[in-house]
């Protein structure tokens, strides 16, 4: 053992001229991105947990993107690795509070006022993701209302096809019973289940061996949605234990607000389909 290591000859030191860590990461800018507002020690913490949040939600929405473009093409098969991507970012997400959940009540409350009216409901990338994801609600676009470019790349999201219409529409396509008013209809508006689609996947559940990839696909999207709902849950008991019942900085109930969230689903047929199946008949 020693308690030195000596630098390999290969190692580049001399980078004047040369792209660097430094730069190519933009780390000047990074760096330089976290602006307490207040002189207290744990609204660092704070800053930097919300940045890194947005960050992997940023990368969430880059690997969903590709999924949603793979399944327009019926290439079903070429998402399951993004998916497990997504798994392990989403994974990052929900692991992260834990770090937040350091910080005690009375240490957030000597900063909570200079966040003003800030708040994670103002999100746009978790908008977007609920959008893509299918928690459709044009109300939601209008705290971005002041922010002509936001505003208009969420609107899009709105209005484009869910991953999980894409996923029915994909199902049509193929020649299951998709019903024609879940295929073609006004995808601003949150999506309606129906007992149709739920006896869809009835008979793909049943019958995996022939709807192989539709099968995998039905239970990768239940996946994403459970770890989601997991990562909702964390969010409500970090902000109840750190506020209690106050309103939200944003103007909300607070937990209150985050506990309605909880009731809210992305892919209802797939979680009712588990009450109606039964075991084959011999």
């Amino acid at each position: 053992m020693t308690t030195e290591r000596e630098l390999e000859k290969g190692i580049h030191l001399d980078l004047a001229r040369q792209e660097t860590y430094a730069g190519y990461l933009h780390l000047d800018r990074l760096l330089d991105s976290q602006k307490p507002r207040s002189p207290q020690h744990d609204e660092m913490l704070f800053i930097i947990q919300h940045q890194t949040s947005e960050l992997w939600m940023k990368l969430m929405l880059h690997e969903l993107d590709r999924a949603l473009e793979c399944v327009k093409r019926d290439e079903l098969a070429a998402t399951f690795k993004i998916f497990a991507r997504v798994a392990h970012i989403q994974r990052m997400l929900f692991e992260q509070w834990a770090v937040l959940e350091t910080m005690t009540p009375s240490e957030y409350l000597t900063f909570r006022d200079a966040l003003g009216k800030s708040s994670g409901f103002q999100s746009y990338q978790y908008r977007a993701l609920e959008f893509m994801l299918g928690n459709k609600d044009a109300n939601l676009l209008l705290p971005h209302r002041d922010s002509p470019e936001i505003h208009a790349w969420l609107k899009a999201r709105l209005e484009q096809p869910s991953l999980y219409d894409e996923f029915l529409r994909f199902l049509h396509r193929k020649g299951h019973p998709v019903p024609e008013d879940h295929v073609n209809r006004d995808f601003t508006r949150a999506y309606v289940k129906s007992e149709a689609v739920v006896k869809l996947f009835k008979t793909v559940y049943e019958h995996p061996e022939v709807n192989w990839v539709a099968y995998e696909m039905a239970e990768k999207l239940v996946d994403v949605e459970e770890r989601f709902q997991l990562w909702r849950f964390r969010h409500m008991k970090t902000v109840h234990r750190i506020i209690g019942h106050k309103m939200g900085t944003g103007g909300s109930s607070g937990v209150t607000f985050l506990q309605r969230a909880l009731g809210l689903t992305f892919f209802p047929e797939l979680w009712d389909v588990r009450t109606e199946l039964e075991l084959p008949q011999k």
